[in-house]
Formats: C-alpha cells, structure tokens, sequence
C-alpha cells in the first residue's frame, strides 16, 4: 500500500467558496486566455495548478524534492489542517477546477489532455468530499479518514517519520527550515483539534478500540516529547553529520518539550474524552450521514460508482475462484483435510516457513527481502520496453507506529531523485510473516509495485507526479505480484505462490469485509473471523487491518478493483490486438500513462490498442 495526504469542511460553506478563491487562488482562467497556442496554455495551466496546491501541502513539495529556489520557503512550512484552512484548500481547489473547464481540450496533444482530466476527476471527487460534514480528504490521494485523529491517521504520526526520514539537513538554510516547521506544528495540532471537537459535537466519535490504539500511540508520542526524544536525537545525530551546530537540535528541543508536548496533551485529553463515548460499532452506517460518507469513500477509492452490495458480490465471487486454485497446491504440499482458510491456518504453523523470534528473525526477514528485490529487479527487462533505475531503500516501520500499521507499505522518492523511495516493514513481530509471505509483498510494494510505477509518475508533470489514485496504484501493485508471478518468482516454490495466491485472496476478502463493516453491519470480531476462517489469515495481523478498514473507509476496495480492470484491460488489448500484442508494450502504455482514475486508464489503453493497429 501507498503513503498521504490531509482535510475537510462543512456543506453549508460550500456557498462561500467562491468568495474565499478570490482572494486566496490565483485567477488561472484568465491568465490561461492571454497566452498563445492552446496547449502551452494548458501546459502553464497545469503548472499553476499545481503550485497552487503545493502552496496548500507543503510538505507534498519537500517530498517531491521541488521546495528549492523560489519556492525554498515552503520547506518551513506546514499545511493548515484548520477548518479555516481546509475552506481555502476547498477554495483553492474550486478556482482551479474552473480554470480547467475554460479552456478548450479538443486542440490538445492526448498526454495533455489526460493530465487535464485527471486533475478534474481528482479535484471534483474531493470537492464533494470537502462538502461531507467531517472527516479528512485526500487530494488525489488514498487516505480519506472520518476521524482526523486515530490509530493510523494524524500529525502526531506524520510528522515524526517526515522530519526523520524527509526534511532535508545540509545547510543551515535547511536547520532554520526544519526549526521554522517545529514552530508551526502546535498550531497545526490545535488545528486538527479544533476539527476533532466540531465531530464529536455532531455525534461522530471513533469506535472505542481505535479511540485505545490512539491513546496508546499518542501517550507514547507525547512521553517522547516531555522527555526531548522526539525529533531531537535524529536531527542533533543528522546536525553532527553535516558538521552544523549544535544549537539548532537545543532550539529544537525547547519547542518540542514546551508548545509541541502541551499541544500533543490536548490531542491526548479529546482522544480520552471520545472514549469516554463508549461507541462500540465499527462502521460507517453507525455514524452521522454515515452512509452517505460510505459511498463517497468508495467513490473515491475504486474512482468507479460501485455499490456497496456490487463490491461485496465482487469479493465474494473472486474469493471462490483463488480457493479454487490454491485447493491442488495444498494438496500436492500433504494438506488435504478441511477447508482452504483451515489449512491455510496449518501451514502457518509450519516451522518451515517461520522465522525466528526477536531480532535475529528480523535481521533475516531483512535479508530475504533484499534476495528478493535482487531477482526481481533482473526480470524487468522481460516485462517493460524502457526501464527505470529505482532509488530506494527498506526501513523498519518506527515502534511507535507498528501497532496501528499494516505489515508493509512503500512509494517512490522524491521527483529529483534526492529523496529515495522506501519499502516500510512492520516488524513488531516476526510472526506478522512467514517465508511463503514475503515475496509477494516485495513485488507489491517495490518491483513491479509502487516503487517501480512510481518512478515513471515522477517523470509526469508536477500535478500528476502529485495526484495518485488508489484503484490505479493499489490495482497496479496487485497486478504487480501476478506479474511476477508471470514472470517465475513462484515456479520453484509451489509455498510461495501459494502465499501470492493467499495474498489475492486476501484482497478479495477486502472487498467483502469492508462492505459488510460500513454497509452491512458486521461486527469487528466478525470480520476479523473472515479472514481467518475463510483464509487462514493470521488473527493478529488481520485484527490490525479490519482496525485500518474502520478508519479508512473504501480504501482497501481500490485494490481488487483497479487489478480486475487493468486485467480487463489487458484481455481486450490481446484480442484487439492479436499477434501484435506484447505484454512488454501493454505494461509500459499502462506506466507511461501515470496514476489515473479508472475511466481515464479506460481511455488510455484504448489510444495504445488504436496506435498498434494504425501501426
């Protein structure tokens, strides 16, 4: 899975956006109109926008690696997650929009016209989400949470790995910078605290084991910020490396013991007053609007106009299929008896395919993940027509952030290549993994996956190497390990496809488990036996997953989603195409296209197949 963005407002203001565009957008429309040829135009036009949003998200900038010359300033900075700041978010996104639809697509070259409708898709699905009553909004991006604050969402998390891992250190420019962002994170905290209070005083509070899972990480976050070891030691370690002074990490210091630590106190007081709540559902239904909040989130996940019971059925269909296919492999490895989710259970108990306790299992799982990386890395010649030389690296998840995490997550690096991309492992236990396991959460998040697909949206415009769809990035990485699995990273280990078929299953079961939380009424325990008894997923990692589907609603259906229509996809290119068909040719149309909603890819794929044939 793939990393954020934040966001919100109410629908009554909606009204007033237009007012607050005037003075906070620039007028793109019209400068659009008094340039020459329509396409530089649209070109400009992109590039407006996108600083535009840049000015709203600066740490986006920093991550790109595009905060230098005019725009250094925006390293200081941070995005005011405010109500007021989230109504100039929406402002900012308003003008935008009407600056796109002034101008005249039909002259444009097809790449620009896609990067133009695909920045209308992104921005009109969060302007309609920007009108839900509460929640945060991800622009073009994959976490959209009705809880600003909980287990996996909210600064108090993103900012510690952001500064640890991507604010930059070399000069003391860059010290001023980073001390600049610490100033402006307890206003930033108040922000998001003043949103978490307007939901509660609706009637919106978090489930109480989220509400557990977040005083737990918070009191954690903020015993580190009394003690001076949040944000500190990294930056006074980095400061020594780099030969600056030592003063910058003491000024540091001063802000994190005094207003980030009474910030993080009061984060931590509304956490504890939400649980005082006692609101046991999991779902959305059971929350104010809260199906009409469903559907937008499915809406902006899968980018398809599914319903919940259509994605249920959808999982439930798939999930008959990949056990049909994982029944012989069982069979041919001595497990025979009982149920495909029962004997996946066995397996997992097999000391074949554990590793061990503590950190020596640690320090193996590392190590099989690189052997991996290595192998796949080889094999991409044979599946794309131009490569990409990916710079990342694999970190360990930090603790504090294992409990609430999935068992992995990456991305691509920053757009100047400075910034390297990163796989994320969760190894608060080794039991979270097993042999079989691992190498298809590799291709997922590295090779093929995100990492890979990344570096091609890096050499996209500035918008779009910005903008990134669930369905398309979650439903690549998932077509990323059938790739490689295409490719023979199984076929020497009948164990190992039979954990990527799991893996598929897994991601069918989504489908069905995030319906029935939200629409249908499941229970959390319910849920987590799903997953268990129908595929023998281990009960402590999928209790952390239905946790992340409680608090992400929709985002775990891009998944199966977006891979059934890039195969979709690909079965109408062999046909249409026939003996020029080239699994290497479809794969690159599909990268060089970028990250889009599914209909935009739709359209993509069928200008590829027209080029063939015209070939």
């Amino acid at each position: 899975m793939t990393l954020p963005p934040f966001q919100i407002t109410r629908r009554s203001t909606l009204a007033g956006f237009g007012a607050v565009a005037a003075a906070t957008a620039l007028p793109a429309s019209v400068k659009a109109a008094t340039r020459t040829g329509p396409e530089k135009s649209a070109e400009q036009e992109l590039d407006t926008i996108a600083w535009n949003l840049l000015q709203r998200e600066p740490m986006q900038a920093t991550s790109l690696g595009v905060d230098t010359g005019t725009h250094a300033g925006l390293r200081g900075e941070l995005a005011d997650p405010s109500p007021t700041g989230q109504q100039k978010l929406a402002a900012t996104l308003k003008s935008d929009l009407t600056g796109i639809e002034a101008l005249d697509l039909g002259n444009l070259t097809p790449a620009t016209r896609t990067s133009l409708e695909v920045v209308q898709s992104a921005y009109s699905t969060a302007l309609d989400g920007l009108a839900l009553p509460y929640g945060d909004v991800a622009v073009g991006g994959w976490r959209n949470a009705p809880y600003v604050v909980i287990q996996n969402a909210g600064a108090y998390l993103d900012y510690p790995r952001f500064m640890d891992n991507e604010q930059p250190i070399e000069t003391r420019a860059d010290a001023e910078a980073y001390l600049a962002r610490l100033g402006a994170m307890p206003a930033a905290f108040d922000g998001e605290l003043e949103r978490m209070k307007s939901a509660r005083a609706m009637g919106v509070v978090p489930p109480d084991f989220l509400c557990d899972k977040a005083i737990g990480a918070m009191t954690q976050t903020l015993s580190d910020a009394k003690d001076g070891k949040l944000f500190v030691p990294a930056l006074a370690k980095r400061l020594a490396a780099k030969g600056l002074p030592d003063s910058y990490a003491a000024s540091a210091r001063k802000i994190v013991i005094g207003p980030i630590s009474a910030a993080l106190a009061r984060q931590l007081d509304e956490l504890k007053a939400e649980r005082a709540a006692n609101h046991t559902a999991p779902g959305m239904w059971s929350q104010p609007q809260g199906d009409e909040w469903y559907r937008w989130a499915l809406r902006a996940s899968t980018t398809t106009h599914l319903s919940p019971q259509e994605v249920h059925q959808m999982g439930l269909e798939q999930l008959k299929e990949i056990h049909g296919r994982m029944d012989p492999i069982l069979k041919s490895l001595g497990y025979t008896k009982g149920s495909v989710g029962a004997r996946m259970q066995a397996l997992a108990k097999d000391k074949r395919y554990q590793f061990p306790e503590g950190d020596k299992g640690r320090t193996e799982i590392l190590a099989f993940v690189a052997q991996r990386i290595k192998w796949i890395k080889a094999q991409m010649p044979r599946a794309f027509e131009r490569l990409v030389n990916p710079n990342f690296e694999v970190r360990r998840l930090p603790p504090a952030e294992e409990a609430g995490a999935p068992t992995a997550y990456g991305g691509a690096g920053s757009k100047d290549g400075k910034i390297p991309g990163k796989m994320w492992i969760n190894l608060r236990t080794t039991d979270l993994h097993r042999t079989y396991t691992l190498p298809t959460l590799v291709h997922h998040e590295t090779i093929p996956g995100h990492v890979w697909q990344g570096e091609y949206a890096n050499e996209l415009p500035l918008i779009r190497s910005m903008l990134a769809f669930n369905a398309y990035s979650e439903g690549w990485a998932l077509y990323a390990e059938l790739l490689a699995d295409e490719l023979g990273a199984y076929d020497e280990h009948p164990a190992w496809r039979l954990g990527y078929l799991q893996d598929q299953a897994f991601r069918a079961c989504r489908l069905v488990v995030d319906s029935g939380l939200h629409a249908m009424r499941w229970t959390r325990q319910q849920s987590v036996d799903f997953f268990v008894q129908k595929n023998g997923n281990n009960p402590e990692e999928v209790a952390s997953e239905v946790d992340r589907y409680c608090s992400w609603p929709g985002q775990a259906c891009g998944y199966k989603v977006g891979q059934t229509e890039i195969l979709r996809l690909r079965s109408e290119a062999k046909k249409a195409q026939g003996s020029a068909y080239s699994l290497k040719a479809f794969d690159q149309a599909v990268v060089d296209g970028g990250n889009v909603p599914l209909d935009v890819l739709a359209k993509e794929i069928d200008r590829y197949i027209a080029r063939t044939k015209a070939g």
